[in-house]
């Protein structure tokens, strides 16, 4: 028997993917992924808005601080099928939250293997392009420094 390929996102990065998506591609891409809409579902709690406090640690290695809260949504759903699909989301959207959870949960039966493809590439191919694009404007704007040898430091 051959052993299935493993997925393209493990549970831990789709979750991370979904929650930091734009609410507008999100929703574009599902609808093309999932032409007849959201799976069946029901909620099992939220969507609610709530806030978290974050953290930031000084020089990145430090001691933690809180540096304060943010506005946060979460969901959780079950399927028809069964399978249950959490998400908390930055900001207010209650439709970020539900479309978020409910793909975590279609993305833990093996039927909808094509959502890795169909959904979460183009998803994680945004994310990479918005973060090249931050680092090419960061890198226009470094500035590099450097020394004169004087006469007595020889």
């Amino acid at each position: 028997m051959q052993a299935s390929p493993a997925p393209l996102f493990d549970r831990p990065a789709w979750m991370g993917l979904l929650s930091r998506a734009a609410p507008q591609m999100l929703a574009e891409r599902l609808a093309l992924a999932l032409p007849e809409g959201l799976a069946d579902h029901s909620l099992l709690r939220g969507p609610e808005v709530g806030s978290v406090m974050v953290q930031g640690r000084m020089g990145g290695t430090g001691d933690a601080f809180h540096l304060g809260e943010m506005t946060v949504t979460r969901c959780s759903v079950r399927l028809a099928t069964g399978e249950v699909g959490h998400a908390v989301v930055q900001g207010r959207s209650a439709e970020q939250a539900r479309r978020a959870a409910v793909v975590d949960a279609l993305l833990q039966n093996p039927l909808h293997a094509g959502l890795h493809s169909s959904l979460l590439a183009p998803l994680a191919e945004a994310e990479a392009t918005a973060a090249r694009g931050r680092a090419e404007k960061a890198a226009a704007t470094q500035v590099e420094f450097f020394t004169l040898m004087r006469g007595e430091d020889a």
